[in-house]
């Protein structure tokens, strides 16, 4: 005979720490998966999610997220002291292990996973950054492209299909997977 046993095991709390004074401010709605890492001077909107081992690092600058961003698991947002700030726009998807660093990632961007994407870079709404690809410091993402490669390029428009089916798929599909750690 075979027995089963169900084990419990405490849950730990995320790490949310203020910094200089500033506490990260979080909208409704926001899942934090307990061991991800939220530091400083941190604003995000509602519905975002942070996902086991995110660190999102605003300690020598400011980031700022808007509403439905997505930071997937093992990814690490951070800006440059007295620099760059990073700012994060709505329905934003940053993919598995993915790095944010000083940059400006507007509406409706799916960041790849393993990409990384440098100071002063600038995605424009309705792009997707593909897996693995490094942005380069200040480039600029043209509006409805995907980027690829390294250093990242242009390898083509993003269709309504695309945009539909992956950059907006995606982010409505992390607001439900939260819901299941509720």
């Amino acid at each position: 005979m075979v027995i089963f046993v169900t084990i419990l095991i405490p849950t730990a709390m995320p790490l949310i720490l203020s910094c200089q004074g500033k506490s990260p401010q979080l909208g409704t709605g926001c899942f934090i998966a307990e061991n991800a890492t939220l530091i400083g001077e941190l604003t995000c909107g509602d519905q975002c999610s942070f996902w086991f081992q995110s660190v999102v690092r605003a300690d020598v600058n400011r980031i700022t997220m808007g509403n439905r961003v997505n930071v997937q698991d093992g990814a690490i947002i951070h800006c440059t002291y007295e620099k760059a700030a990073t700012v994060i726009g709505d329905d934003v998807s940053i993919g598995h292990r993915a790095i944010i660093h000083g940059c400006t990632i507007h509406d409706r961007v799916l960041v790849g996973m393993g990409s990384i994407i440098m100071d002063g870079a600038e995605v424009h709404s309705d792009s997707i950054i593909a897996a693995g690809a490094v942005v380069l410091e200040g480039t600029i993402i043209e509006s409805g492209s995907v980027y690829a490669g390294v250093p990242a390029r242009k390898v083509k428009d993003i269709t309504k299909e695309l945009l539909a089916d992956q950059v907006s798929r995606i982010a409505k599909n992390y607001i439900f997977y939260s819901d299941w750690f509720r």
